[in-house]
């Protein structure tokens, strides 16, 4: 292909060099480079060196990094265990090392970038004349050559231990966060069937045991188990599962109060308030006593900011509202379905008790849980 470009004169684009498409490209897009030294003008020298051997190191960190974050979040073991057992620390150690992983990774990529850029990238200065519309055909062609001798400008090809090592960086930092992001989907949540962990909770009768709402205090181990005269119109109590073969035993009460999916929002409406009900809970609350978890069904935070006036339960992460005298329906915010209601009622002790477990998961709403709502 010729042409007739006064930029070209008469030789042919694909028989000029590289350097000489480059300059082209300048010319096609009105830019003057008005200097450009290089960044190390004497090449070799022990602070050009040590400037790659930062970047190296770098780079390596954020591999080694990503690696590390696969590995942990892939074995690293994440069930919840008590204070009193055996791979307690284990357990606690498992967040803040997939966060340190992860952010190192992220990190030294970054750092490591920008520490390459400030070394070895040239200071140039040029102007360029603004013109509106799209670029010409030739100038597109000649871009690419402009592209090659920036990278010669900054010694990429020649610097082939820190061009690996960023091209192994990026490539496994690139893996951790698809790990990270598939990573929740490939855990099966309904193993063991109708007893997997998404549908039992502490609140689950287990051999006839009552289990009563607790009161949750100050003092470790101490029992206060909740009556309907304990509660003023428009109060809110936060309660956990008990059952009396857990008295005395510490780690037994410790646990209840810290399992992810134990906390519930025992509720006194005001007398008289209208309530509306979904299908087959029309009997879980007791007279004006409500209870729901308080478990966001958006991404877990706790909706426990009551609005007694309004009776709206509010989670402070996302402003999720839900209100409690339409089944705790979601009526603002990212939430989509209802807080799932504990049917309760009171024994003849006058001790409020659950009648039994929640009948849908709690926490975060996904594809296939949908609200059993009216």
């Amino acid at each position: 292909m010729s042409t007739e470009d006064p930029a070209f004169g008469d030789r042919e684009p694909q028989n000029m060099s590289r350097e000489e498409l480059a300059r082209v490209a300048d010319e096609f897009g009105d830019t003057q480079v008005v200097s450009k030294p290089p960044k190390w003008p004497v090449a070799g020298t022990k602070a050009e060196k040590r400037s790659e051997r930062l970047a190296a190191l770098l780079f390596a960190l954020s591999a080694l990094s990503a690696i590390a974050f696969v590995v942990t979040f892939s074995v690293w073991p994440q069930a919840y265990v008590s204070p009193f057992d055996n791979g307690y620390i284990w357990y606690k150690l498992y967040t803040p090392v997939v966060g340190s992983t992860f952010a190192i990774a992220v990190l030294s990529l970054g750092v490591g970038m920008i520490a390459y850029i400030r070394r070895f990238f040239p200071d140039e200065v040029s102007v360029q004349q603004r013109h509106d519309g799209p670029s010409g055909e030739l100038a597109r062609k000649t871009l690419a050559a402009q592209y090659r001798e920036a990278g010669d400008d900054v010694g990429i090809p020649r610097r082939s231990l820190i061009m690996r090592l960023a091209l192994s960086a990026g490539g496994l930092f690139g893996v951790a966060a698809g790990v990270l992001a598939i990573g929740p989907f490939v855990r099966q949540p309904w193993k063991g069937g109708g007893q997997a962990a998404l549908w039992i909770t502490g609140w689950k009768p287990l051999n006839g045991e009552t289990v009563y709402l607790r009161l949750k205090t100050s003092v470790t181990g101490e029992i206060v188990r909740l009556r309907p005269e304990d509660m003023k119109p428009g109060a809110m109590m936060t309660v956990f599962p008990f059952r009396e073969s857990d008295r005395g035993n510490e780690e037994l009460l410790v646990a209840a109060e810290h399992a992810s999916d134990s906390p519930v929002m025992l509720i006194r409406l005001p007398p008289g308030t209208p309530v509306h009900k979904r299908p087959g809970q029309e009997n879980f609350n007791y007279g004006d006593y409500y209870a729901f978890s308080k478990v966001c069904t958006h991404l877990g935070c706790p909706a426990s900011l009551y609005d007694s006036q309004n009776h709206i339960s509010l989670c402070p992460c996302h402003q999720s509202e839900f209100l409690i005298t339409d089944s705790a329906k979601p009526v603002f915010g990212p939430a989509t379905r209802a807080l799932p209601q504990l049917p309760i009622t009171v024994n003849n002790e006058g001790l409020f008790v659950a009648r039994g477990d929640f009948i849908e998961p709690i926490g975060p709403a996904f594809w296939e849980i949908r609200s059993r709502q009216g």
